[in-house]
């Protein structure tokens, strides 16, 4: 169920020079929230930003009443966003989106990669994972080791391995080729930039590894009204704000060919 909450900022973390983190205390009782779902942020104080944000979330705790959001600053609205300080309200429309599939055998072989702020909804899934006894491997990929800045967080409940494009940590290589992708897996997660996403699709479909993919389209409502964000998929046309953002790559070969 959707709800429109504003939230009050318990804790904000700058992370490395293009990332922050706000930690958001719901003051009741939270709705539950999916691994891959995100949410539509209000930007207040700014006169050109008229729509809503939309954000991956980063961490949730129902119980503690609690959700993290990740966020790099790219323009106005997350420019605001990062102007914003602990005791301050901020109004979501939450949990938004079709999340990824946990429900998964315990003993699963499970890879998660993240390219830039493509980490973001990944460590809600190892944790949530974490909990029925699945320790994932987490591949996370930036072009330099300041856009990677939140791997410690990982390390409790996944084996991390990192790429950076200029080698400045980990890997010296884009993640497809880090010898953690090359293993063998049951099931993959995938969530960055496009590019990327596709060479990873390509090669669990290649290898016959099942792939959920979520994409980062352009999206303004984020409840499927507008249509803005609508890609093509082998069962026809879908909202990725709706019927995404996660998909699985076997209805996605329109998708990862091209």
């Amino acid at each position: 169920m959707k709800e429109i909450h504003t939230f009050t900022i318990a804790q904000r973390r700058q992370l490395g020079s293009q990332y922050f983190a706000l930690t958001l205390q719901h003051g009741g009782r939270m709705q539950p929230v999916v691994p891959g779902q995100f949410v539509e942020v209000l930007v207040e104080g700014e006169r050109e930003v008229m729509l809503r944000r939309p954000i991956s979330i980063h961490d949730a705790d129902p119980a503690a009443g609690t959700l993290t959001l990740l966020i790099q600053v790219v323009g106005r609205g997350t420019r605001r966003l990062a102007q914003l300080k602990e005791g301050d309200p901020l109004n979501l429309v939450y949990p938004l989106g079709h999340g990824f599939t946990t429900d998964i055998p315990t003993g699963s072989r499970v890879l998660m990669v993240g390219g830039g702020a493509g980490i973001a909804p990944l460590l809600h899934l190892a944790r949530t994972l974490a909990h029925i006894g699945i320790r994932p491997t987490v591949l996370l990929g930036g072009r330099t080791a300041d856009l990677i800045p939140v791997r410690s967080e990982f390390e409790p409940c996944a084996e991390v391995a990192v790429a950076t494009d200029d080698g400045s940590l980990g890997h010296h290589g884009i993640v497809t080729t880090h010898p953690a992708f090359a293993a063998a897996y049951d099931i993959i997660y995938t969530c960055g930039p496009t590019p990327m996403m596709k060479a990873v699709a390509r090669s669990a479909a290649e290898r016959g590894i099942r792939c959920e993919v979520s994409l980062e389209n352009m999206m303004a409502c984020g409840v499927g009204a507008c249509l803005c964000c609508v890609t093509d998929t082998d069962e026809g046309h879908r909202c990725v704000c709706k019927e995404g953002p996660v998909f699985d790559i076997s209805t996605m070969k329109k998708w990862y060919q091209c």
